[in-house]
C-alpha cells in the first residue's frame, strides 16, 4: 500500500475548512465561469485552484502526492488568512464569499 504525502493533520483541517461537496464546488465554479456569451467547458470552469480543490476533493488519500499536499496547504492558509479561527458562518461581502467559494470554503456553511 503506497504511503500518503499528506499528514493527519493537513488532511484533517483540509476538509474542514473545504466544507463543500464536491458536487457543490463543482456547480459553483461552473456557474462562475458562464457568461453572458459563452460558458467554460465543465472540466475547464472556475479558477486553477479550484479545480485542483476539485480534483483533491475526489482522490483517495492514498492517491495524494506532493503537489496535492503544496494546493491543501496552500487554500488551508488563505481560508485562515480570510477568516477567523473558529470559521463560524459569517455573512459578509460577496466578493470576498465568491472568492472563498472558488476554494471549496462556504463562509455561510459550518465547517
Amino acid at each position: 500500500m503506497a504511503e500518503s504525502r499528506v499528514d493527519d493533520e493537513l488532511w484533517n483541517e483540509f476538509h474542514r475548512v473545504v466544507n463543500m461537496s464536491s458536487r457543490e464546488l463543482s456547480d459553483w465554479l461552473r456557474t462562475r465561469s458562464a457568461g453572458p456569451d459563452t460558458e467554460a467547458l465543465p472540466d475547464q470552469a472556475g479558477t486553477p485552484t479550484g479545480q485542483q480543490v476539485l480534483a483533491i476533493l475526489r482522490k483517495r488519500r492514498t492517491d495524494m502526492d506532493e503537489h496535492d499536499a503544496q494546493v491543501m496547504r496552500s487554500v488551508v492558509d488563505r481560508v485562515h488568512a480570510e477568516r477567523r479561527e473558529d470559521l463560524e458562518p459569517t455573512q459578509g461581502q460577496a466578493n470576498w464569499r465568491r472568492r472563498l467559494m472558488s476554494l471549496g470554503h462556504d463562509p455561510l456553511k459550518s465547517a
